[in-house]
């Protein structure tokens, strides 16, 4: 699953999804889920020049997203960029694609069949909570981390 979008800019025309910036990309992430957040806050750090933005699952946006796509919470995060949506193992190697510079030698990673790279992004994405735990919402995040989610 890992592009979800069937068309480009979808979520546009589906009045369930409120209006949000699109000119950045998009991740949005299990808020209250430790990796997930702490690893939202650590990208917010390198990303220097801010092509980036972020929103919580938990959030209207997010819950709007999710439904959109099509996409279960416990599955994954979501990648939105250039319109399209991403998941899973895709999504980060289109996030390295977008990022440039050092990030572009992440994408060795696409070396890796697909299939046994979404298995493993899977088996992390279900024990998630288990292996990390839960936090308060954002709680890994700065508050200027958090001004950055939409």
């Amino acid at each position: 699953m890992p592009e979800v979008s069937a068309k480009a800019y979808s979520y546009r025309s589906d009045p369930a999804v409120p209006a949000f910036d699109d000119s950045r990309a998009l991740f949005v992430f299990d808020g209250v889920c430790v990796l997930c957040s702490g690893g939202a806050a650590w990208l917010m750090r390198f990303d220097r020049r801010s092509r980036v933005n972020f929103a919580s699952m938990q959030g209207t946006l997010g819950q709007a997203l999710y439904r959109h796509y099509g996409v279960k919470p416990d599955e994954s995060y979501l990648l939105i960029m250039n319109g399209r949506a991403f998941t899973a193992s895709r999504g980060y190697l289109e996030l390295c694609a977008l990022m440039g510079g050092a990030w572009h030698l992440l994408r060795v990673g696409a070396l890796i069949p697909e299939r046994w790279r979404d298995a493993l992004y899977a088996s992390i994405a279900r024990n998630r909570y288990r292996w990390f735990g839960r936090a308060e919402y954002c709680a890994r995040l700065t508050p200027e981390q958090r001004a950055r989610l939409l």
